[in-house]
Parts: C-alpha cells; sequence; structure tokens
C-alpha cells in the first residue's frame, strides 16, 4: 500500500478547500502537497481549524516535531525523540481531544522516520465482526486511563452519537487498562496491524486526518527529519457529526475494498494545498 501513497502523493488535483474538507468529513484523511514552509503549513491550518496550543507548541499553534535531543526515553515525548513511536491518536488524556490534525514535512529523515496510518474504522468493524468479546472489553465505560495523574479515564472506543464511535487510544507507558480491555489488548493490537498503511513523507507532503478516527505512528529514523503539526477543532461552517458510524449502523463507505475497509485506493489524488 505504501507504493500507492506515494503515487497518489505525486498525482495531480485541483485546489480547493471544499474539496478538502468534504474528504476529511467522509473518509477521515486527506493527503496534502506543497507544505514546506511553516507559513504554508500555518495559513493551511488555519483556513480549516481553530488551532489548539499543545504544551509543545509554539506561539503560531504550531508544534515542531523533530529530534530535540532531550526527550529520549521521556514517557509521553516519543514525538519529540527519534526513536518509534506506536499507533496512537492525539492528546488521549484530554478530556476532548482535538478533531484535527495536520502533519506537514518540512525535512524528510535521512533514513527511517516511516508514517504509519490506521482507520479506526476499519479497525472497530474488525473487532465488532470477528472479535466481539474484544469489541465490548474495549469499549467498556471506565476501561482505559489514559495519561498521569491528570489524565482521562474513558474507553479505547466510546459511543458520541447515536450510531456513532470515538477512538482514543495510546500504547505507551501512560496507558493503564482494565483486567478484561487489558486481556484483549493483543486482539487489538493484531487488528491494528491488519490495517497498517505506510509511507514515506517526503519535503512538502502532508496529511490531515480526523483525530478521533484514524491512529498514526512512525518508525525510528536518523538525519534532522522535521515537520509541522497543527491540532484543532474544525471552523464553525463545517456540517460534520461527531465521530465515525458504527459499523452495525452504517455500511456507507464511499470506496470499499473487497474486506470492507476504506483503504488509499479510496482516496481522492494528492490536493496541493499551498506553495513549498
Amino acid at each position: 500500500m505504501s507504493a500507492s501513497l506515494q503515487h497518489r502523493f505525486g498525482d495531480r488535483h485541483p485546489d480547493s478547500l471544499a474539496q478538502i474538507t468534504e474528504r476529511i468529513r467522509r473518509d477521515g484523511l486527506v493527503l496534502l502537497d506543497g507544505l514546506a514552509a511553516r507559513a504554508a503549513v500555518l495559513t493551511t491550518a488555519r483556513s480549516l481549524m481553530t488551532l489548539t496550543h499543545h504544551p509543545d507548541s509554539d506561539p503560531d499553534g504550531l508544534t515542531v516535531i523533530r529530534d530535540t535531543g532531550r526527550h529520549t526515553d521521556r514517557p509521553g515525548f516519543a514525538g519529540l525523540g527519534s526513536g518509534e513511536v506506536l499507533p496512537h491518536t492525539e492528546r488521549s488524556a484530554a478530556a476532548m481531544p482535538p478533531r484535527l490534525m495536520l502533519l506537514a514535512c518540512s525535512r524528510p529523515a535521512d533514513a527511517g522516520g516511516v508514517s504509519t496510518l490506521v482507520d479506526g474504522a476499519a479497525v472497530l468493524a474488525d473487532l465488532a465482526t470477528e472479535h466481539p468479546d474484544a469489541f465490548t472489553a474495549l469499549s467498556a465505560p471506565r476501561s482505559a486511563f489514559f495519561g498521569g495523574a491528570n489524565g482521562c479515564l474513558s474507553s479505547i472506543f466510546s459511543p458520541v452519537a447515536p450510531g456513532r464511535m470515538q477512538l482514543r487510544l495510546r500504547l505507551d507507558t501512560l496507558a493503564r487498562f482494565s483486567p478484561d480491555a487489558g486481556a484483549h489488548l493483543p486482539v487489538l493490537r493484531a487488528a491494528i496491524d491488519r490495517h497498517r498503511q505506510s509511507f514515506r513523507l517526503g519535503t512538502g507532503q502532508a496529511f490531515l486526518l480526523d483525530n478521533h478516527r484514524w491512529l498514526h505512528a512512525r518508525s525510528a529514523f536518523t538525519g534532522s527529519r522535521r515537520l509541522y503539526r497543527a491540532l484543532g477543532e474544525p471552523l464553525t461552517s463545517w456540517v460534520w457529526p461527531p465521530g465515525f458510524p458504527h459499523p452495525d449502523t452504517s455500511r456507507d463507505q464511499s470506496h470499499p475494498d473487497e474486506n470492507g475497509e476504506l483503504t488509499l485506493r479510496g482516496l481522492h489524488d494528492r490536493t496541493s494545498a499551498g506553495p513549498t
């Protein structure tokens, strides 16, 4: 799947903010290009969301994702080192994590630094169909605690509206689970592995994702890899229900493959979002 994704970054497609918002509402993910410069990333982010500041963000709301040399092996700071980052959603310890994340590559790694995306809707459908006991345990209220002393007691899958679910996950040392949920983590990890889609971001390439649906991860790397990250809430002009459809209530996936999973074949071609 990684070759397919790289091809889509290279394809040309007309610029359109309306197209970007429609795709993110439908698929929870859109691939972008032309975002190597900080100013372009910030302009694009502000056209899509009200930025949410992160403890590590700069005054303009962007966080520079790089190896700082100071965060190696510190719990919760894997993104600011050069090691592997496990599949997760952003700000899992927050009472309400930001809905959107934009991640843009200013400089790729010399080696490694491969990004991985996992559609939580596909993982949920997999578990609900093949491992219903695991799905029940992982969606039980108060079955997971994310973060430190001021973290969030929740669940991995949570209902947020009739027929719609939200995903919240981290798999590092700042995640704790009830005995029942913990017993089903191997099943969850296997489902995540089945739906992984990996690729390497090049200069100016980016993705915008629904942080309540998609997991993201990164392999270890060497070199001066540098990315810009924006977190935030959709602008009030959007009409976008919370969460994503539960598979029992909606099979309306725009481009499902033979297994019902939305894959990168179902995503439109790369959209140029700004100058490099």
